[in-house]
């Protein structure tokens, strides 16, 4: 039923609604992207010194990272446990509580412990703490309180900025959990950088799934030898259309005399030519020069944008200009990368 402003019942109050949200959602992103900004203004602050030799016990002592924490911030440091391991640091979460209950022999004389509290006051911490200090293990710190229990007890302190919670209340730790997983990501990608692990690294710690597939070499899944469609320079198109047909790729791939790839011929080239004396025409009269190869060493990732940039369903792989291989994107969907 309409009112009379011509707006039905309801509609006010909707918009109103939707208006409260949209705001609240921009102040609470203003807010923490405030805390974002506060903790690059820290790290040029007094913050580097103490993440550069952070860094630097972690790259090269000889045990794992064990990561620990309670509440949010064990929600974070288990997610900084994951991205450590992932990027070349071993790296793995115990929790507080139940370390004191035996989990702490986890924990070795080579590991470092990476304790994350914004408070530093966090009791449950208490046993991997005096467990460390018993042991020599060497203890991190990520607080945002420098005169806390767990600040003093620490050989290495990362002081977390004094920041304002999204949280209108100023109680769920909102802003203050973004610039822990923050300095936790910096650290994990520091680590990854100066031990220079690289993209084949990587994919030795991600076989599985979509990002498996994306950093698979094009060298582990192109087309070889006798299945590659090949024809030489000076060959008619009748037998070049039997061959394409043969292989099955929609293309073919022509080399001259030295073995070098210098054309492919596709389906679209066989349309613009198409006329009475196709079939007596050489390969070199139809063909498209110059086609688009890649390498056997590119990422597969890598390879799909070649693909979809030229708009094109097979690429040849090609070494020192000669064909080696040819990916279809049938080869990628058969792997799960698109």
């Amino acid at each position: 039923m309409a009112t009379a402003t011509g707006r039905r019942i309801g509609e006010t109050a909707v918009s109103r609604s939707d208006s409260g949200a949209a705001g609240s959602a921009r102040r609470t992103i203003e807010t923490e992207r405030a805390g974002l900004v506060a903790l690059l203004t820290a790290l040029d602050n007094g913050l580097s010194a103490p993440f550069g030799q952070a860094v630097d016990l972690i790259r090269d002592g000889r045990g794992r990272v064990v990561v620990t924490g309670l509440g949010k911030s064990g929600h974070v440091a288990r997610k900084v446990a994951a991205t450590l391991a992932s990027t070349g640091t071993p790296a793995f979460f115990v929790h507080p509580s139940e370390a004191s209950h035996g989990d702490l022999g986890m924990i070795t004389r080579d590991d470092v412990v990476l304790a994350m509290s914004w408070s530093g006051e966090t009791a449950e911490l208490r046993g991997i703490v005096e467990y460390s200090r018993r042991f020599h293990i060497p203890l991190i710190a990520l607080t945002a309180t420098e005169d806390s229990s767990l600040a003093r007890e620490s050989a290495i302190v990362l002081l977390m900025p004094q920041v304002n919670e999204a949280c209108p209340h100023g109680l769920a730790p909102t802003t203050s959990a973004m610039i822990q997983l923050a300095l936790g990501d910096a650290l994990a990608i520091a680590l990854l950088e100066s031990r220079g692990f690289t993209a084949e690294s990587f994919h030795a710690f991600h076989p599985g799934g979509k990002l498996g597939a994306n950093l698979k070499f094009v060298r582990d899944i192109m087309h070889r030898g006798n299945a590659l469609p090949l024809a030489s320079i000076g060959t008619e198109m009748s037998e070049a259309i039997v061959r394409t047909t043969e292989k099955g790729f929609g293309c073919l791939g022509i080399v001259g005399e030295d073995g070098r790839l210098i054309g492919i011929v596709t389906d679209g080239d066989l349309r613009r030519h198409l006329g009475p004396d196709l079939l007596t025409r050489r390969v070199e009269e139809v063909m498209t020069k110059a086609p688009k190869t890649v390498p056997p060493e590119i990422l597969v990732g890598a390879a799909i944008d070649t693909l979809n940039q030229a708009a094109i369903t097979a690429v040849f792989v090609v070494e020192d200009g000669r064909p080696v291989g040819i990916v279809h994107m049938h080869d990628l969907l058969r792997i799960g990368v698109v």
